[in-house]
C-alpha cells in the first residue's frame, strides 16, 4: 500500500514540474493527458482563460474489443486531433501528466501528429 502513494505522489510532483513549465494560450493551447488503468483521456486545454476547447477519451470508442491499449490511445490521439482542427487549433503544447513519454502516452502523441496537429 505504501508504494501505491509513494508511486502516486512521485507522479503528483513530476506533474507540478511539468506544468510550471507547460502553459497553454489561445494561440498554442496545451494537450494534457491522464491515464488510469483501463482507459486514456486527453483534452486540449486553454490556461488563459480557463476553457476546455477539445476532449476525447477511449471510453468512447465503440469497438475496442481486438485493440490493445496502445492501439486505442493512437486512435483517442487522431480523434482528438480531429475535433480540435474543427475548431481551429493546429499547435498544441504537450503534456504528459508527470507519466513517461512511453507506450500509450507516446502513441496519443504519435496519433494527434497524425491527425494535424503540431506538437
Amino acid at each position: 500500500m505504501y508504494h501505491v502513494k509513494l508511486r502516486k505522489s512521485n507522479r503528483e510532483r513530476r506533474k507540478l514540474g511539468i506544468r510550471a513549465k507547460v502553459f497553454g494560450t489561445t494561440k498554442r493551447p496545451r494537450l494534457s493527458v491522464f491515464r488510469s488503468s483501463t482507459n486514456i483521456y486527453a483534452q486540449v486545454i486553454d490556461d488563459e482563460k480557463g476553457v476546455t476547447i477539445a476532449e476525447y477519451s477511449s471510453a468512447k470508442i465503440k469497438d475496442r474489443k481486438n485493440k490493445t491499449k496502445v492501439q486505442e490511445s493512437f486512435e483517442v490521439g487522431k480523434e482528438l486531433a480531429k475535433e480540435a482542427l474543427e475548431k481551429n487549433v493546429k499547435n498544441v503544447v504537450f503534456d504528459r501528466g508527470g507519466y513517461k513519454y512511453h507506450g500509450r502516452v507516446k502513441a496519443l502523441a504519435d496519433g494527434a501528429r497524425e491527425g494535424g496537429l503540431e506538437l
